[in-house]
C-alpha cells in the first residue's frame, strides 16, 4: 500500500501539483480539479485513520484513478490484490460484482462499494436459476463464469476467469475434469471470440427449446455459451473499425474481448483492459491507435502518458454509467459511514470462494 500524508493541506497542494502535471485540461479543466482535490485530501486521511484500501478499475474517472486508489487494474489484478490485502476495510471502486469479489476472498474484512447503483449488464444476464437448468442437461460438464456475475452464480460454477485468462481457464478445464466441452458464461460475445481463438464450436441453447444432448456437444470441443452481453460494449460495430481506418490510414484497433466476434475479428489485438494498456504503453508513440473500450481507459492512460494523448483514438460516445456512478464525493461518503457494506451468507461465499481461487491460481 503506497505511503499516506496526514497533512490535509499538504496533500491538497501536491495533489494539484501533480495531477495538473498528469491531466491534460482538455480532460479535466483547473476548477474542476480543485474541487475534486480537496475531496482527495479528505479521502486520503480517512484511508489512514480507518486502516482501509481502495482498488480502483481501469475505467474509473480519471482522477478518482489517479489518486485514491491504492491499486488499479482490471478484474483480474484488483481480484489478486483483494485476496492479499491486510486492511481492514476494503472499499471497490468498481461495480458490484467486483465488490462482491472482493468479501469472498476476505470474509473477516469490511467491503464497501461506494453506489448501490454499480451494477453491470453481464452480471444481470444470468441468473442461479440458468446455471441449475444447464447441470440438468449437462451434468458432467464444467461451468466457466465470467468474473462479470453474482456471488450467486460463482458458488454454482467449478472456476471463474477474466477476459485476461479466459483461454487459459478453459483449457484448464478441459484438461481438469477431462472433457473437450466446457459451458462458458454468461458473455455470449467473448464465448464466440474464445471460440475461435481455442479452435473450438461454440453452441448457445435455448430455455424455451430442448436444448442439444451432452453427447452431442461433447462429439466435438464446442463452448456451450449464454446469451447475455455488455450492453456498451456490443455497441461497438464494424462500421466503426472501417471508420477509423478511413479517417485514420495506418491507425492501429484494439478491441475488448466483449465486443461481438466480427468486430475482434477485424481489430488487430483483442485482450483485457490491463493487456490492452500495456499494447498502447509499448506501441503508443509511433502509431494512430483506437481503443474499442470503455473511454474512460483511454482518459487514464494519457493521465499515466500524456506523450500519448496525440495517437489515442477515442470512442467517447460510448460510457459504462454504472461505472460512473461512483464518484470521489460517494467514495468519501461510503468511508465517512462506512455504508454499503457488501455481504454474502457463508453457503454461498465458501463455494463462490473455490471457483475465484482457481481462478487466481490458474493466473
Amino acid at each position: 500500500m503506497k505511503e499516506h500524508l496526514t497533512n490535509p493541506g499538504d496533500i491538497y497542494r501536491e495533489l494539484i501539483a501533480n495531477l495538473r502535471a498528469a491531466i491534460p485540461e482538455s480532460v479535466v479543466p483547473d476548477f474542476e480539479l480543485q474541487i475534486k482535490a480537496e475531496l482527495v485530501s479528505q479521502i486520503e486521511v480517512l484511508k489512514r485513520e480507518k486502516n482501509a484500501v481502495i482498488l480502483g478499475h481501469n475505467y474509473m474517472e480519471p482522477v478518482l484513478f489517479h489518486t485514491i486508489p491504492d491499486y488499479q487494474g482490471d478484474s483480474l489484478e484488483l481480484s489478486r490484490r483483494a485476496a492479499e490485502t491486510d486492511a481492514d476495510i476494503i472499499v471497490f471502486c468498481g461495480v458490484h460484482f467486483m465488490a462482491e469479489t472482493a468479501k469472498i476472498l476476505n470474509p473477516t474484512k469490511k467491503v464497501l462499494i461506494p453506489s448501490l447503483e454499480a451494477g453491470c449488464s453481464l452480471a444481470e444476464g444470468i441468473k442461479p436459476s440458468d446455471l441449475l437448468w444447464l447441470r440438468q442437461h449437462y451434468p458432467h460438464l464444467p461451468i466457466v463464469t465470467y468474473i462479470n456475475s453474482s456471488a450467486k452464480v460463482k458458488a454454482l460454477s467449478d472456476v471463474c476467469c477474466t477476459s485476461g485468462n479466459v483461454g487459459q481457464v478453459i483449457r484448464w478445464a478441459q484438461k481438469y475434469f477431462a472433457t473437450p466441452s466446457v459451458i462458458f458464461l454468461p458473455d455470449k460475445y467473448m464465448a464466440g471470440n474464445v471460440a475461435k481463438d481455442l479452435a473450438m464450436n461454440v453452441y448457445f441453447p435455448d430455455k424455451q427449446d430442448e436444448p442439444k444432448s451432452e453427447t452431442e456437444v461433447t462429439q466435438s470441443p464446442t463452448i456451450i455459451g449464454w446469451n447475455a452481453r455488455c450492453y456498451v460494449h456490443e455497441q461497438y460495430t464494424p462500421e466503426h473499425i472501417k471508420a477509423i481506418r478511413s479517417d485514420y490510414p495506418g491507425a492501429i484497433v484494439l478491441a475488448h474481448p466483449e465486443c461481438p466476434p466480427e468486430v475482434v475479428s477485424l481489430s488487430d489485438f483483442s485482450g483485457s483492459t490491463s493487456a490492452m494498456s500495456k499494447y498502447v504503453e509499448q506501441n503508443g508513440r509511433d502509431k494512430k491507435i483506437a481503443l474499442l473500450t470503455e473511454c474512460s481507459m483511454a482518459d487514464n492512460l494519457v493521465a499515466n502518458h500524456p506523450e500519448l494523448n496525440a495517437n489515442l483514438i477515442r470512442m467517447c460516445n460510448l460510457r459504462c454509467r454504472y461505472m460512473h456512478t461512483i464518484t470521489l464525493e460517494q467514495t468519501l461518503a461510503a468511508l465517512t459511514y462506512e455504508q454499503y457494506e457488501v455481504t454474502i451468507p457463508e453457503e454461498i461465499r465458501r463455494p463462490a470462494e473455490v471457483a475465484v481461487r482457481r481462478m487466481i491460481a490458474i493466473g
